[in-house]
């Protein structure tokens, strides 16, 4: 049974609170990241995260100056997070149900990585040898999306495969994509 640590993402880029959100986009940006986790005050305080959404509407949609707006008045603290040792549909029902798209994967208070609904269609396991078309297809898919600049049709995207693996994992269906 394949556990987060497995498919976790383990290059995690960090941000402090007191950058300003220019600063994020920018570090967004050049890490290729779509969300960024906001280190801790103090030893024993969460972890924070802020996100492409976090910036959208909480700045640009309201007209606020990204250079006078700090990561920590926006980020999300403390944010879920995701224990290294679960299952890969324990920690999809958990993103699932929490209506996100990332965690950062913490254990013993420490940041190990980053778990997306990416992480999990790409190198989560279906029912079907790796190497397979559908496998192939996905990838593909996967990759295609991710050149996609807006990240609302990245989302929607992103949902549209997942709903088209499930398709395909039902008995019978074939799916191209």
């Amino acid at each position: 049974m394949l556990t987060v640590r497995d498919i976790m993402t383990r290059s995690v880029v960090v941000v402090r609170s007191s950058a300003t959100i220019e600063n994020a986009i920018w570090l967004m940006r050049a890490k290729q990241v779509r969300s960024l986790i906001v280190e801790k005050a103090f030893e024993e305080a969460p972890y924070g995260i802020i996100t492409e959404k976090d910036i959208v509407y909480g700045v640009t949609a309201l007209g606020k100056d990204p250079s006078m707006v700090f990561v920590g008045g926006l980020m999300r603290r403390p944010c879920i997070e995701m224990p290294s040792y679960i299952s890969i549909e324990d920690a999809a029902q958990r993103l699932s149900d929490a209506g996100i798209h990332r965690a950062p994967v913490v254990e013993n208070n420490q940041l190990l990585g980053i778990l997306s609904v990416t992480d999990i269609l790409i190198k989560g396991t279906l029912d079907t040898p790796a190497e397979d078309q559908l496998s192939i297809n996905i990838k593909a898919a996967l990759q295609q999306a991710r050149i996609i600049d807006n990240a609302e049709a990245q989302i929607q995207q992103e949902c549209d495969l997942a709903w088209q693996v499930y398709e395909a994992m039902k008995p019978g269906l074939a799916v191209g994509v």
